[in-house]
């Protein structure tokens, strides 16, 4: 089998491969296997007609029509694998010959344009030095840490005076539009300050006392009358304020393992300390992608038009809509660093463990709320797990190339992101945001 590629763009090429009628002898042989299993002729039982029969019945140029299609996939992974491109959608192929069929002579040839990734030229992962932020735990940062811990722990007392940030409100509540009621809640507790219901709420709020009412206008949130203005009318029914226990030995034995306030304290600044070891592991991924990812990296223009018009359909909006100006400069965006991501992965020579791939299905089966068993079968009936290896070999990458690279902090001094991203010899490269979403789920 030969193979010829033919550049037509930055991001497109066009194969022409040769098949020898040899090659594709399986493929007649089992097409004649499979057609007799198909066919019914008299005198004989299915699966066993002989080649000559179906020649006489159905006609050598049916025969050759199946072996093609059953064998072009195979043909066109083999030449994709040859020529080392990376495709990044599906080919349009055009057969532009076959075998001669009086005597099994001659080869298929076909043509199959397809997009794939660009020749990118990247800088040693290893030569690049990435600067961040110093750490710096002040008191405050243990203190405002300390007074969480005590919120916890809190006790809601009502107050005989105006509400102020902060404070928990029992309110009742009515949404007019256009005269008509479109909403109405009672009795339900709001913090001021929380910001996590209509917009103007805090404001119409603060100052009122239990049994004051007032009215205000602001946009609904959502349901069906969601951005539209309505006229607000709210009722504080009580006000109270959350005291907080004594920061002291008792306290620090009820909320911790620890004995005394000064070893809960040495706890808590070693928490700021992970968290913001954290958060500088973060800023070295973007510094990262911002040396790697350029935006003069082109991209396949079918790729984004095909993304631009699956997201505006699911949006129900016409592809001329002027948001998918939008959707085109964010899937341009994802793409480039996708395809650069991959690069890398390549020249790191990543390779993904099936134990990688069940942790990374796991973890997103608790995103969409599902077993685990029953999100990876969906996975499967999608065939989307070629996709989730390709995002495992992702964070790889970006992992191992933050080991790698040179991280310091503005004052010149080394930064070892280690605990975070792990070490060379890890197996699993350490998802930096997945690292911290846990370190706010511990805080």
């Amino acid at each position: 089998m030969k193979s010829a590629v033919e550049t037509l763009d930055a991001t497109k090429v066009k194969l022409t491969v040769e098949v020898p009628c040899e090659e594709l002898k399986p493929n007649i042989d089992h097409a004649y296997q499979h057609i007799a299993e198909e066919v019914t002729v008299p005198g004989f039982r299915k699966g066993k007609v002989p080649a000559r029969i179906i020649d006489q019945r159905v006609g050598r140029a049916a025969v050759l029509e199946h072996a093609i299609n059953d064998g072009m996939a195979k043909f066109y992974g083999v030449a994709m694998d040859e020529t080392e491109l990376r495709p990044l959608a599906q080919p349009t192929i055009e057969v532009t010959g076959i075998p001669n069929v009086d005597d099994w002579s001659g080869q298929l040839t076909f043509t199959a344009e397809v997009e794939v990734r660009p020749e990118i030229h990247l800088p040693e992962v290893g030569d690049l030095t990435l600067t961040v932020d110093p750490i710096d735990v002040t008191d405050a940062d243990v203190a405002e840490r300390l007074d969480t811990l005590r919120e916890r722990f809190g006790t809601l007392v009502g107050v005989d005076r105006p509400a102020a940030d902060g404070d928990f409100v029992v309110l009742d509540l009515t949404a007019l539009a256009g005269g008509e009621q479109i909403d109405q809640v009672s009795g339900i507790s709001y913090q001021i300050g929380s910001g996590n219901m209509i917009e103007g709420l805090d404001e119409a709020l603060t100052g009122l006392s239990a049994g004051e009412t007032t009215t205000f206008t602001a946009p609904l949130a959502g349901g069906d009358h969601a951005g539209e203005q309505s006229d607000i009318t709210v009722t504080a029914t009580s006000v109270k304020q959350r005291d907080l226990p004594a920061a002291d030995d008792d306290f620090a034995q009820l909320a911790s393992e620890f004995d005394t306030l000064d070893e809960l304290k040495a706890d808590l600044k070693e928490q700021v300390a992970r968290t913001k070891l954290t958060e500088q592991a973060i800023q070295a991924r973007e510094l990262l992608l911002k040396e790697l990812v350029t935006d003069d990296i082109p991209v396949p223009a079918g790729v984004i038009q095909a993304e631009v018009a699956h997201h505006l359909e699911g949006e129900g909006k016409a592809l001329d809509d002027p948001h998918g100006l939008e959707v085109t400069e964010q899937a341009s965006a994802a793409l480039r660093q996708q395809m650069v991501l991959d690069l890398v992965a390549d020249q790191l020579q990543i390779q993904v463990s099936n134990n990688e791939l069940l942790d990374y299905l796991v973890n997103a089966s608790r995103q969409y709320n599902m077993e685990p068993q029953a999100f990876i079968e969906t996975v499967e009936k999608a065939g989307q797990l070629p996709a989730m290896v390709a995002e495992v070999s992702r964070s790889k990458a970006i992992a191992v190339a933050l080991r790698r690279a040179t991280v310091k902090d503005t004052t010149g001094a080394d930064v070892d992101l280690t605990p975070v991203v792990g070490r060379e010899s890890d197996e699993a490269g350490v998802d930096v945001a997945d690292a911290a979403d846990a370190e706010s789920s511990e805080a």
